[in-house]
């Protein structure tokens, strides 16, 4: 059985039933200072914590004096708006106790789904933990349509695992994990521990949601699970309903985890080597080519020329100066700009496009060089 000090990056989700009474409107805030104790502990042994939290529509449709049920897609928008402001300054305060940092990311459904802006946002994720601060992430519901939304924060805190390299995604839930047979009706339901792969049978135990204020239910949770595994990282679902759930979990209390024989960094390199349609290619010295077989990122003094119309963030080749292929890896730069600062020193990058870039042409955890 996994141990939570094991793990190095966490991203945990709170659902809306969780953090707000929905009778009142209004934030659990015992309950959210305890959580934070717990947030607090990992952050203390240096792992990095980030928080999916949902909550903001909850929370505005009180204070628009807003009917209980469904809301109109307009209705939504506009308590998310009201509300989204209330639950930052919540998290904000209760980090602050232990004096952590809180940093609010909004993302859509094309932020973690179109690789520029998959980029983009991993980027200020990865900034954000290495200044350790905690980044409290939502779905940007002020914007999203029906069309254009994940609609539930489960999956949302799966791809955002993997954006972030992620080794272990915490669903806090309304039940204590994953039941062999749906709890509420079957009072001899078995609680599963490990499940070590996802198999028919177990997405067969997936129930629907469980009450108003969540949108998400036991299959968005498996769907999570795949999404997690496959960039890396362990889940484990566990009841939220109690004080210090995570400690709780850390306890042995009663959890269903999900495995996943891969981790953050394999999972990613399978992915750039192997799944992206490739969009050009690079040509890289014998200097960067060795440099790079030692572990290094690719900077923009060893590459000698740029092939193809790729836009930044896109898969290119990387090419030794025989012309084979040695990896792969997602470009820092779109071609022009790439080829402008061929052979320069990233010294020299902002004086020759004329504003500040990324030193490195492809980053280390960008790229999967070859096995040969």
């Amino acid at each position: 059985m996994p141990n939570l000090d094991q793990f190095s990056r966490v991203v945990v989700k709170v659902g809306s039933s969780l953090l707000v009474d929905a009778a009142k409107g209004a934030l659990k805030q015992d309950w959210l200072e305890a959580l934070v104790d717990d947030l607090a502990a990992l952050h203390k042994r240096g792992a990095d914590v980030l928080v999916v939290s949902s909550g903001a529509i909850a929370l505005g449709r009180r204070v628009a004096a807003l009917k209980r049920g469904a809301l109109k897609l307009e209705d939504s928008q506009a308590a998310a708006a009201i509300g989204q402001i209330a639950l930052a300054r919540a998290w904000s305060l209760s980090l602050q106790r232990h004096g952590i940092v809180a940093g609010q990311v909004l993302l859509t459904l094309q932020d973690t789904e179109e690789r520029r802006r998959y980029l983009n946002a991993r980027e200020t994720l990865g900034r954000l933990s290495a200044m350790r601060a905690v980044p409290v992430i939502n779905e940007n519901d002020t914007v999203a349509t029906s069309e254009i939304r994940y609609g539930d924060n489960d999956r949302l805190a799966a791809r955002v695992a993997t954006m972030a390299s992620a080794d272990l995604l915490i669903l806090l839930s309304d039940v204590a994990g994953l039941y062999d047979a749906p709890p509420q009706q079957s009072p001899s339901a078995r609680l599963i521990a490990v499940v070590e792969r996802l198999t028919p049978q177990i997405e067969a135990m997936a129930g629907g949601a469980a009450s108003e204020a969540s949108r998400g239910g036991m299959r968005t949770k498996i769907e999570a699970a795949r999404i997690a595994g496959a960039g890396g990282a362990h889940m484990v679902i566990a009841d939220g309903r109690v004080a210090h759930p995570i400690a709780r979990v850390g306890d042995g209390g009663p959890c269903t985890w999900f495995l996943t024989p891969s981790n953050p960094v394999t999972a990613r390199k399978a992915w750039i080597g192997g799944t992206l349609e490739l969009k050009g290619s690079v040509t890289i010295d014998a200097g960067a080519a060795k440099a790079l077989k030692s572990g290094k990122s690719l900077l923009p003094a060893g590459v000698k020329r740029v092939e193809g119309g790729f836009a930044r963030g896109d898969c290119v080749a990387i090419r030794d100066e025989n012309g084979a292929e040695i990896g792969r890896g997602l470009i820092a730069y779109d071609a022009k700009r790439a080829e402008r600062i061929c052979g320069r020193n990233s010294r020299d990058i902002a004086k020759v496009l004329g504003a500040p870039g990324r030193a490195e042409m492809i980053h280390r955890d960008d790229m999967a060089l070859s096995e040969r």
